[in-house]
């Protein structure tokens, strides 16, 4: 192809089926229509240039999905049926097409390629934009684990723990990825005994016969079986979509067989095998340090309704008071771990508080010799705690007086420094 202004006219006249669709329907007027142009037009020439940046695209890609917004909301007013947003879609595919062959080394760009993907449920799309991105940027850990939470979303463990697996022996130097597998395992272990205590399950029906009859359905937004979608066919230009002949006569494979719901009763990794299994393979790579402790045992927290929860934070914390006992890390987990899953509302709170206070001073006279920066984390985390509206007044006198307390004590540390 030739100069810039021919390629910009290309890429022009081939949004003219839209323009004319619009003419004639009347969801915009000329003018409208000879703005649109025009702006299109200063957009290509933009994109187009050598110079172009990934900031060009992204504001290209802004400006195709409001003129859309903009498109849907007269049809609506204007009660006009008929009005297909395929095309705008496809042009977005084009531009973020465009943009990541001519930026391939920008990591946002591919993010924000497959948050449209996802967004407008373009499955095999986003699966193919996933692998190029991950092709491309093999050490990239916000890849690898948009790739294993997409498939757990879908149902598919199977897949997600593949692409962590691969993730994490790419991606030894942090630690993101690797407590992003062990929250999605803890996912996984909330689903399962949410079908196990009858959650979502018809009253009289045996829970496992129910997880069993959930081939391909949905229960409390977990997709059982992964089916692909072809909502985004029509997109793809280059490829021909053959019917298979014989897939009336398919039968889906079982999710969960006799076998398999056997097993599941009786697997260790109900009990937390797998994300303590994680959690020690992450002990032996470069980023281990009390910092990444912190992150799994803050991740592990946040499960509280989970039955082995208890069992596996304890097994974080007991690792890091024997790797680092005096680091403010260590103190901080240790202090807070008695209020972990207890409800800030019941009776249990109070008692767990006064247990974690006495940790508090416990750890701020003995455990540490980094008492500034424990100071800073219970200071943020009595914080988070006091922006609860439905705290006990008696709670947040106290808290209120520990929070104080500890920020004199790091403003005389200050002082001194």
């Amino acid at each position: 192809m030739g100069s810039v202004a021919e390629k910009a006219r290309f890429y022009l006249e081939r949004a003219a089926p839209q323009l004319r669709e619009f003419e004639e329907k009347e969801i915009f007027n000329k003018d409208e229509i000879r703005s649109l142009v025009t702006k299109r037009s200063d957009f290509e020439h933009l994109v187009l240039s050598p110079g172009t940046k990934p900031s060009d695209f992204l504001s290209y890609v802004q400006w195709e999905r409001s003129m859309d917004r903009l498109r849907a909301k007269r049809c609506k007013r204007l009660k006009i049926r008929g009005s297909n947003p395929r095309p705008s879609e496809a042009r977005v595919f084009g531009i973020f097409e465009r943009a990541v062959m001519k930026h391939p080394g920008c990591i946002p760009l591919w993010i924000a390629y497959l948050d449209f993907a996802a967004e407008i449920k373009a499955t095999k799309r986003w699966r193919r934009v996933i692998t190029k991105a991950i092709r491309m940027h093999p050490r990239s850990a916000i890849l690898w684990t948009m790739a294993g939470r997409n498939a757990a979303v879908h149902g598919d463990m199977e897949r997600a723990r593949a692409y962590f697996l691969r993730g994490c022996r790419f991606c030894t130097g942090e630690v993101s990825l690797w407590v992003e597998y062990a929250r999605c395992e803890m996912e996984w272990l909330a689903r399962i005994e949410a079908k196990k205590n009858g959650k979502g399950v018809r009253r009289g029906v045996n829970p496992l016969e129910a997880i069993k009859a959930t081939e391909g359905t949905e229960i409390e937004g977990d997709h059982i079986a992964l089916e692909d979608s072809d909502e985004d066919d029509e997109l793809d230009g280059d490829e021909l979509i053959l019917p298979d002949p014989d897939a009336g006569e398919k039968k889906k494979k079982p999710v969960f067989d006799a076998e398999a719901t056997k097993k599941l009763e009786q697997s260790p990794a109900l009990s937390g095998a797998i994300p303590m299994a994680i959690f020690d393979i992450a002990k032996k790579q470069p980023f281990y340090a009390a910092a990444a402790c912190e992150a799994f045992f803050d991740m592990f927290a946040t499960f509280g309704h989970v039955s082995c929860q208890s069992k596996i934070t304890q097994h974080v914390l007991s690792a890091m008071e024997e790797t680092f006992p005096k680091s403010a890390c260590t103190a901080s987990c240790f202090i807070r771990q008695p209020l972990i899953g207890v409800d800030i509302n019941t009776p249990e709170f109070p008692k767990a508080l006064r247990e974690s206070l006495a940790r508090l001073r416990k750890a701020y006279a003995e455990q540490t010799e980094e008492k500034k920066a424990l100071a800073g984390k219970i200071v943020d985390w009595a914080g988070k705690i006091l922006e609860i509206e439905s705290v006990d007044p008696a709670i947040r006198t106290v808290l209120e007086a520990t929070k104080k307390g500890l920020e004199a004590e790091l403003a005389a540390q200050e002082n001194k420094a």
